[in-house]
């Protein structure tokens, strides 16, 4: 297969994954979205011609000239496009959270594994040039062996809250915060155990905490925290902080350094290094060549079914954590 023809479903979000396939040399075969004034815009600007534009993914599903879907709908419809799409023969690269409750990341990973396709959650921040350098870091035994790992989604929801948004299950935490608990889930491993606190300070519109704490248990030696708000008053970043035995990383998908501490022989800190870094913290292309070396080559792709449902499965624990003010193991078991 040299050439990936890609349905794009979902043109509120759906644009960047259609800049992501094109960077990629995918032909785009299909656009679809139930609004018909996004369809006509991203048409335009891509020069989609109007035949290969769809209001109704149904119309898509058995077409012979799909190799993969890009599930950009909001997250309450994730799961119905993804299996109907995976059921058709078609490897899926969908959005993050992969879905919002465990029963739907449960459903999806049995029509990921029925299929026979790929199916890869959209977790960008794992594409994330900062994040990659610290993963690279991390790897090569730079920083040691972590002990702490910190990470925030601070994110000001206040313009953006529409109805799906608004939808109860569809809580901070694992509506954007998935994107630092997945993170350190990358660096650190799965957690094993969550606690959390939350309040409601700022987002009237929301019927959930706008600002929640969780401190994560990931074995008897490393422990990390996640802090998620939707309704803070400042840029949106994503600062992450990695402390080791032999170093500590200050890093954010915003800035265009980060800042790399190790220590000599005298077991006392150098001076920092600076290290530049690409300001990417959407990178689509990076993402989909991903998702299309791993389709080529017949490989894993690098968040799958389980990967994108553990991470589901840790926001969910820190919400009823949250909820019910008493720690929470994550149930791993997909």
């Amino acid at each position: 297969m040299e050439q990936l023809s890609v349905a794009v479903i979902g043109l509120q979000f759906g644009m960047a994954h259609i800049e992501g396939a094109m960077g990629c040399g995918a032909e785009i075969a299909a656009i679809c979205d139930s609004n018909e004034e996004h369809l006509r815009f991203a048409g335009e600007r891509y020069t989609i011609p109007e035949e290969k534009r769809f209001t109704d993914y149904r119309e898509l599903l058995h077409r012979d000239d799909i190799d993969a879907a890009v599930i950009a709908v909001p997250d309450q419809q994730h799961r119905e496009l993804s299996c109907a799409f995976l059921a058709a023969g078609k490897h899926v690269l969908c959005e993050k959270p992969m879905a919002l409750t465990r029963e739907d990341t449960e459903a999806m990973i049995l029509a990921a594994d029925a299929s026979g396709r790929q199916m890869m959650v959209g977790q960008i921040c794992r594409f994330t040039p900062a994040f990659e350098k610290a993963k690279e870091l991390v790897d090569n035994g730079t920083l040691g062996d972590l002990y702490f790992l910190e990470s925030e989604y601070a994110h000001d929801y206040m313009k953006i809250v529409d109805n799906w948004r608004a939808d109860p299950l569809r809580h901070g935490v694992i509506g954007g915060g998935c994107h630092a608990v997945d993170l350190l889930r990358w660096l650190g491993g799965d957690p094993q155990e969550v606690f959390a606190y939350g309040t409601k300070r700022l987002l009237p519109q929301v019927p959930y905490d706008d600002a929640t704490v969780a401190v994560l248990k990931f074995d008897d030696k490393t422990m990390g925290k996640v802090f998620v708000s939707t309704g803070c008053k400042r840029d949106y970043t994503m600062r992450t902080v990695l402390y080791g035995t032999k170093g500590t990383l200050i890093c954010d998908n915003t800035s265009p350094t980060m800042t790399l501490f190790t220590v000599g022989d005298d077991d006392m800190a150098h001076e920092p290094e600076i290290i530049p870094v690409e300001v990417n913290n959407h990178n689509a292309v990076r993402e989909f060549e991903s998702f299309a070396a791993a389709i080529r080559e017949g490989q894993p792709v690098l968040t799958d079914a389980r990967e994108g449902a553990k991470t589901v499965e840790v926001c969910r624990s820190i919400i009823e954590s949250a909820a019910s003010g008493k720690p929470v193991r994550p149930d791993y078991t997909f």
